[in-house]
């Protein structure tokens, strides 16, 4: 969840450092900083706050040579202050880091215990020292990092450079991503380290990515990677097809509004790849296993991913009928789950590196179970360690709050829920055809959803007001009342809930008031009547209703509302991918109304990469 870049270059590294961190400062922006190896050392800049505070440090203050490290930090240990900021340093090594250090205090009084000084709260400056300490005593920094990782107990993405081997980066992963860049064309001689390949697109697209337990070192003209066993592997070297250009708003006022924006065309990249339209039928990536042997699936995900599990809980319930049981991922495992050996574990995430899935992923399979997974990051660890990778084609999301991965998300989701059924049987030919027709609507239903963005932007004001709002869904829209709710907190700091809307007179009806708006996801179907009845409960009661329904649900029921969204009437099978629009662009104008950061919401980071 923080952002590494390293360059060991053949002329000024700085202004190339920072083009690196804005590339990456999705990843975390609490503080900021670079070092670089000058004539008289390690020179450090740091800033606590967004890049640009560390801009105007170098401004001032500026710094230069031709190697040099840099960092963008979401803070674990340590307030996020200029002294916990990276990189840390001793007057031999300077690193950054990403990820944790689980035992770093027992570390940390061990080395007070030697007479070592530290100017941090951070279990980061740990490491710095371990690995100082021997190179001080004459030991090679290669092998000085080795011993240094052997004592580590986490997780954990380095990058370190040495004073006195101004030719040298060393870095180092176990759970948290690093890839190494490759100098070519007029960067030969140039090697680079980074968290991921939208980081050093502007300097290359030739990338390898390092696997579980690697070290590389790296000098200008090489780079070795050791494995776990510390013994020599070669990692292929790919394109990344990643470019700075994919960083850029266009027209767009925030990223989060160009992603919601690339909604229909990214889903129906997505769908293109699972939907034989000339056969009328959803093809699957090749698979080892046979679905049909599988009588139970889990769905594990986090955050914005776990309603997608939720939401395919439903599907695949209701097409293959096979139970299903979804979890948030940091629960998982220390439910102690009972996992049979007819299970199917299925993992959803957009960058494919959260660290509480990865670890209930490694949990699954070191229990026998098959496993798929959904992810937007083909080249991740997670991608990597399942059995069937379910790629969605949703193209880097740098805005914090997910959107377009989302309905990615969920479209892979609709077509695996249809190809299970198939395998077991219960689902025809015919059934399938028609599934495929309605999938293939979504992104042209998703465009007219977009279509309203004026209007929504027109009423925001109503929510914005709020201290509170209160999200409603039933079957499928439950989980968007949810995801609703979550996206509205998330970037406007606005309390919200979404509920059953079945449960509000259980309880969440005592919170309503004329104060309180009441956000309605529900369009017209079978479900319908239920939901508008726990709507005008609430209603009854001073709520302050905003309907999201298609024309024929607002004639029926948008009377007294104080604003109504208008859907097109799609069936209910793709209604989540559809309504995910207007969720979202409501979230984005109530926090543009606000004035908050959308894009780099307080607190909130894109890779989650520790537990």
């Amino acid at each position: 969840m923080c952002g590494i870049i390293g360059i060991l270059g053949k002329g000024s590294v700085a202004d190339r450092l920072i083009d690196g961190l804005r590339r990456l400062e999705y990843r975390g922006y609490d503080s900021a900083g670079i070092a670089v190896l000058t004539d008289r050392g390690i020179e450090r800049r740091r800033a606590e706050g967004k890049l640009d505070n560390l801009v105007k440090v170098l401004a001032t203050d500026p710094v230069d040579g031709v190697a040099g490290i840099a960092h963008t930090r979401w803070a674990t240990h340590g307030a996020p202050t200029t002294d916990n900021a990276h990189p840390h340093a001793t007057e031999e090594v300077a690193l950054v880091h990403n990820g944790i250090i689980e035992n770093f205090k027992e570390l940390r009084d061990e080395l007070l215990a030697r007479g070592r000084t530290f100017e941090s709260e951070t279990d980061t400056e740990v490491v710095a020292h371990l690995i100082s300490e021997q190179v001080e005593r004459g030991v090679e920094p290669r092998d000085a990092v080795r011993k240094t990782l052997d004592r580590l107990h986490g997780a954990f993405a380095l990058a370190i450079m040495f004073k006195s081997h101004p030719d040298l980066l060393i870095g180092a992963r176990l759970g948290s991503p690093l890839v190494v860049g490759h100098g070519d064309g007029e960067n030969e001689g140039e090697n680079y380290l980074g968290s991921d390949a939208i980081g050093l697109a502007p300097f290359t697209q030739k990338i390898s990515y390092l696997e579980e337990g690697d070290m590389v070192v790296i000098s200008r003209d090489t780079t070795t990677i050791y494995d776990a066993d510390d013994k020599p592997v070669v990692r292929p070297v790919s394109e990344s097809g990643a470019s700075a250009a994919m960083m850029e708003k266009g027209n767009h006022r925030h990223f989060m509004q160009k992603e919601i924006f690339e909604q229909p065309i990214v889903v129906a990249q997505t769908l293109k790849s699972y939907l034989r339209r000339i056969d009328d039928c959803v093809s699957m990536p090749d698979m080892e296993f046979d679905l049909a042997g599988f009588d139970r699936v889990s769905i594990v995900a986090c955050g914005t991913s776990s309603y997608v599990a939720m939401i395919g809980k439903y599907w695949i319930e209701k097409f293959a009928r096979v139970p299903v049981e979804t979890d948030v991922a940091s629960e998982f495992r220390y439910r102690d789950p009972v996992l049979g050996k007819n299970q199917l574990a299925i993992f959803i995430s957009q960058s494919g590196e959260t660290a509480d899935t990865l670890a209930a992923l490694k949990h699954c399979k070191a229990a026998g179970l098959k496993t798929a997974g959904i992810i937007n990051v083909p080249t991740s660890s997670m991608a990597r360690e399942v059995d069937l990778l379910l790629p969605t084609h949703a193209g880097p999301e740098i805005g914090v709050a997910s959107t377009k991965a989302f309905t990615c998300q969920l479209a892979v989701m609709a077509a695996f829920a249809t190809r299970i059924a198939r395998a077991k049987g219960v689902l025809s030919a015919a059934e399938e055809k028609d599934i495929v027709h309605h999938l293939s609507e979504a992104p042209e239903a998703m465009n007219f959803a977009l279509g309203h963005d004026e209007d929504i932007e027109a009423m925001a004001h109503k929510i914005a007001e709020a201290r509170d709002v209160l999200y409603l869904g039933r079957g499928p829209d439950y989980p968007m009342a949810l995801e609703g709710a979550l996206k509205l907190k998330e970037i406007s700091y606005i309390h919200a809930e979404g509920y059953a809307s079945g449960e509000m007179k259980h309880g969440p009806i005592a919170l309503i008031d004329d104060h309180v708006p009441l956000i309605v996801i529900a369009p017209s179907g079978p479900l319908f009547d239920k939901t508008v009845s726990n709507m005008q409960e609430a209603q009854a009661r001073g709520a302050q209703v905003v309907l999201i329904s298609d024309a024929d649900g607002i004639a029926k029921a948008g009377e007294g509302t104080i604003a109504t969204i208008e859907m097109p009437k799609v069936h209910p099978l793709i209604a989540p991918l559809v309504y995910a629009i207007p969720v979202q662009l409501l979230a984005y104008h109530v926090a543009v109304a606000k004035g908050t950061d959308v894009d780099q919401p307080r607190n909130l980071a894109k890779s989650v990469t520790v537990e």
